[in-house]
This record gives structure tokens, sequence and C-alpha cells, in this order.
């Protein structure tokens, strides 16, 4: 028991001897004062991790946010924009898919009414010619140099449709011996555009790739499209005259095993105004003309192609 006694004084005096002495009464509140400044110097460090962001930034995050919203907005506007147009092509191509059908079985009406009647049916006279310049115009009169300046046959084998009237056909006797010419159908209307056309662009010669060439270029004659196109020159339409310039003359081939004679009437048994006695009726080329002539004249029916 003295021991248990002894122990516990010896702990209680080195116990007031702690609490008495100031330098280990310090100690906890070191330690603390310590332990809080480390605590102070991880809080701004993370500050300091953490930047603000500059205002420039933050404008040009928003000019570019913008600028994709837009560009968005945009695509999916062309997107119904492009669906409607199509829609509108295809509208128009049907309508003009009738009226060439109803032409054509008003014809053969009128055709059959006649033959009824032990008559025949005279159609009117086209308004509608395809020139295609065959020769040079070395040394030739500087009138017909005009001519065919003013049809825009600067080159051989060059094409053009013309709208006939008076004026245009004295024109064509003028230039006679140096072009030929003859009356196209809807086929080689139509083949000629889609397979040799190009437009006058800025003064460019551009194909005919894309709808949007057209529009850009007759969007103010209600021209929006290849068939319209075809449509305008076919019927001569009132803005015949604005589609034809912007057609660039086509450029054509030799026909298959060359010209016989440039020189000499087709009458005469050369080339120039052969066309006048050919019909344009093959599709699968683009002029693949048929002599349409009576037997007495003694000329055996030929054809020739121009591609």
């Amino acid at each position: 028991m003295d021991s248990v006694r002894n122990k516990r004084k010896q702990f209680l005096h080195l116990r007031s001897s702690y609490s008495s002495n100031p330098s280990f009464s310090n100690l906890p509140v070191k330690m603390t004062s310590t332990v809080k400044k480390m605590d102070t110097t991880s809080t701004t460090t993370t500050k300091k991790a953490v930047a603000k962001v500059p205002e420039v930034l933050l404008k040009k995050r928003k000019l570019y946010a913008d600028l994709k919203a837009k560009r968005l907005r945009s695509q999916v506007q062309a997107t119904k924009n492009k669906k409607y147009k199509r829609l509108v092509v295809f509208k128009r191509a049907e309508k003009y898919v009738s009226e060439y059908r109803k032409k054509e079985r008003d014809l053969i009406r009128l055709k059959r009414s006649a033959k009824v009647r032990n008559n025949y049916h005279v159609e009117a006279e086209p308004s509608l010619a395809f020139v295609i310049r065959i020769r040079g115009i070395r040394g030739v009169h500087p009138r017909v140099k005009q001519v065919l300046r003013l049809f825009r046959l600067r080159q051989i084998n060059n094409g053009v449709f013309v709208k006939l009237n008076k004026a245009t056909v004295q024109m064509l006797r003028i230039a006679e011996p140096y072009i030929a010419w003859g009356y196209p159908n809807l086929k080689s209307v139509r083949e000629l555009i889609y397979k040799r056309g190009f437009g006058k662009v800025n003064k460019q010669r551009i194909p005919l790739s894309d709808n949007s060439v057209i529009e850009k270029a007759l969007g103010k004659q209600d021209i929006i499209c290849m068939e319209d196109l075809v449509h305008e020159v076919f019927t001569v339409g009132e803005n015949f005259k604005k589609a034809t310039n912007f057609l660039w003359p086509f450029k054509l081939n030799n026909p298959k095993g060359g010209w016989r004679k440039k020189a000499n009437h087709f009458a005469d048994g050369g080339d120039f105004d052969v066309l006048q006695m050919y019909c344009f009726s093959r599709s699968t080329r683009f002029f693949n003309a048929h002599l349409q002539q009576h037997e007495n004249n003694g000329i055996k029916k030929k054809r020739t192609s121009l591609i």
C-alpha cells in the first residue's frame, strides 16, 4: 500500500510541475497555431489553383457558341428549302409532261378528224430552229461574218437555238452556205441541254450540273431548274432570249463519216442547209436525222449524226 501511495504522490507532483512550468503550458498553443498556419496556407494554395477566366476568353466562347447555333439554324433551314424546291421542281416537271402529252393528243385528234374528211392537217410553222456552223469564214463577205457573230457561231460545229421570225430567216439566208439548220423536237432539245448544256456565269463557261446555277442566273424570270429551261426554249416563251443567252453555244462533233461536200447545197449533193430536210427524232443521239424527201427527187433516204 505504501508503494502505491508513493507512486500516486510522484504522479501528482509531476502533474503539478508540468502545469506550473510556462514552457510546457505554451506547447499546445504553439502547436495549434502552427496547425492553423498550415491550414491557411493550404487554402491560399487552393485559391491560387482556381484562377479567374479572362473576359476576352469568355467573349470568344460566347461568340463561337452563337456562330455554331447560327450555323445549325442555317443548315436546318437549307435542308427545308431544298426539300421544298425539290417538290416544286417535281410538280413543274409533271405539269410540263401533261402539257406536252395534251399537245400530242390534240395533234393526233386533228389529223384523224382531217383524215375522216379526206383532208390533210397542216401544222403551224415551227418557231424554233437549231443552227450549226459547218464552214470557216476565211475570205468571205463581212456581212456573213456579222450574221455568224450575231448568232454566236464563232467556231465550226457550234450550235445555237434561234427563234424564227422574218428577221432571223433573212439572216439565215445570208449565211446559208456556212450553216446547217433545222427544227428540233422535244427530245433533241432536252438531250442537248442535259448532255451538252453549259451556262454563261460571269462570262465563264459553267456546266449545268446543279439547278442552283440556273436559279441564280434566271431566277427573276421564274426559271429555277432544267425542265423550266427546256420548256422555255422548246415553247419559245417570253424569256426565250434570256434563256438562250444564258446557254453557252453548244460544241458538237463532226457527223460519223465526216461531211460530204460543205461547199455544195444539199439539193446538189452537198451539206449546207442539210438540216432543213431532216427531222430530229432519235433520242439516243443529239441529231440522228432522217431524210424526209419525196421519191421523185431521186435522192436516197439517209441519216446522219452530229455527235
